[in-house]
């Protein structure tokens, strides 16, 4: 019999088990390390074209795998099917993006110097970068680093959440098939004290999380007493507000659309929604008709609008919000009941009368769960926006589109604004927050450059 530990993953649908793993021992993910750090050593020297080719080969591979792969993610984590290929499809634009655009972000640039000589800027890998991800995107939060950081020379290394194990490891022989060399993309299959391990490891350079504020501060803080650069995205509760000249179909449309889309579970989805008193009770009776129809069932099924959610204590923590939020004063328009049968599922949820002090105000509701605030006007609604510890994303409805991203530039304390729609990721602009939700960004050029090297040569005159 062995002696190891192992993790499991259950299908949140049935509650069912899937597979079981073997955690690694120390020793396995201390050679892990080793492994990585020595594919590094030689992928470093790799001309960035030959880099180039290889990402957009992952790309293709992901197509390629893309029906199996996000059958996975859906039997993994609960997903809607659809939205599982959506995952995947945004995640083959990444690699063509970063394909395309990689080689001239990272190029040396060539700068005369104040007194005469010549200077260059390199852009250098550092080496082996450490990723701990979250389950909600499978696929998307592995890409999301991964990809920019493979593309600038660096080693890659992954914890992912245990509940999508199977996906980690379909995406490490993905890499592979695509001609990625063998152990420059690791997955460890560790516990939380092994990953403390690797943070203090000497030939890890950079760590990056997905995660909740409270996982942050204690990465941020092993991470930094060790010297090692960080990037935090760390969730929020995004506000979208509806100003009185908002076209009110497109305004309910995309905000049920952001609070549900996979299953409530995303750090950028809509979350609290600010409505102007001129048209709060026009948009309420239409948003909340509109979550009523939302029907909860088999994400596999083409009829299902949302699915379960991803782990029992997930929902179990996410009801227990909702209640705390009744029992200081907000009221259930629609849901807030647990369903019986098999599977975490939970219905999609209207809360108002959201106030200070409620979950539902205050905290993240990683959930099909909506929050209800009135506001007196577009000055008082950006205020009640910007009251959050939590600075991801957020959104504008109005008409007026030059106002919206006046609204945007000056007033909305968020690393990302949404104008007219809810939106996800776009490989071509950066994605991260302010505050309580991290730091850093990813995509749109800047995520390439966060685990670099710029390094000056210089030559001087005389």
């Amino acid at each position: 019999m062995s002696d190891k530990k192992t993790i499991e993953t259950i299908n949140p649908a049935t509650g069912e088990k899937i597979e079981s793993y073997n955690l690694m021992s120390n020793t396995e993910a201390k050679e892990a390390v080793q492994q990585c750090h020595d594919a590094f050593l030689e992928w470093r020297h790799t001309p960035i074209e030959e880099r180039a080719k290889i990402i957009k080969a992952i790309g293709k591979q992901l197509k390629d795998r893309s029906e199996e792969l996000t059958a996975l993610m859906t039997q993994e984590m609960g997903k809607l099917l659809k939205q599982s290929k959506q995952e995947v499809e945004l995640c083959a634009g990444i690699c063509d993006y970063t394909a395309k655009t990689g080689p001239k972000a990272l190029a040396n640039e060539e700068r005369e110097l104040p007194e005469g000589g010549k200077g260059v800027i390199a852009y250098s890998p550092i080496g082996v970068i450490y990723g701990i991800q979250p389950w909600n995107f499978p696929v998307y939060q592995v890409i999301r680093y991964s990809i920019a950081n493979l593309m600038a020379g660096n080693g890659v290394l992954l914890k992912h959440a245990e509940n999508v194990t199977g996906c980690g490891k379909m995406l490490e022989e993905i890499y592979e098939q695509a001609g990625l060399p063998k152990h420059l993309f690791k997955l460890l299959v560790i516990d939380h004290d092994q990953s403390d391990t690797i943070i203090e490891n000497d030939l890890v350079r950079g760590v990056t999380l997905t995660g909740s504020p409270k996982a942050g501060k204690a990465i941020g803080e092993k991470a930094g007493a060790a010297l090692k650069k960080t990037v935090l995205e760390l969730g929020s509760n995004d506000a979208y507000v509806v100003l009185e000249d908002a076209d009110l179909e497109v305004a309910v449309k995309s905000c049920v659309n952001g609070r549900i889309y996979n299953n409530g579970e995303t750090c950028v989805a809509a979350k609290r929604f600010v409505v102007v008193d001129a048209i709060y009770d026009d948009f309420k009776k239409a948003f909340v008709d509109k979550m009523k129809q939302i029907k909860a069932g088999d994400p596999t099924a083409s009829d299902s609008k949302i699915g379960p959610m991803a782990r029992k204590d997930l929902r179990d923590d996410l009801h227990e919000q909702v209640e705390k939020s009744v029992k200081n004063g907000a009221k259930i328009l629609c849901g807030g009941e647990l369903p019986e049968g098999k599977g975490y599922f939970y219905p999609a949820t209207v809360l108002e009368n959201v106030a200070p002090g409620q979950p539902a105000y205050d905290d993240e509701l990683f959930g099909p769960v909506a929050s209800l605030i009135r506001a007196k006007d577009t000055e008082d609604a950006m205020r009640i926006a910007n009251d959050s510890r939590f600075g991801l994303g957020g959104g504008i409805f109005s008409k007026d589109s030059k106002k919206a991203f006046e609204l945007a530039e000056k007033h909305f304390d968020t690393g990302m604004v949404f104008i007219n729609s809810f939106g996800l990721a776009q490989p071509n602009m950066p994605f991260g927050g302010v505050k309580n939700s991290g730091y850093g960004r990813e995509h749109g050029g800047f995520g390439i450059k966060e685990f670099v090297n710029a390094k000056a040569m210089m030559a001087l005159n005389g």
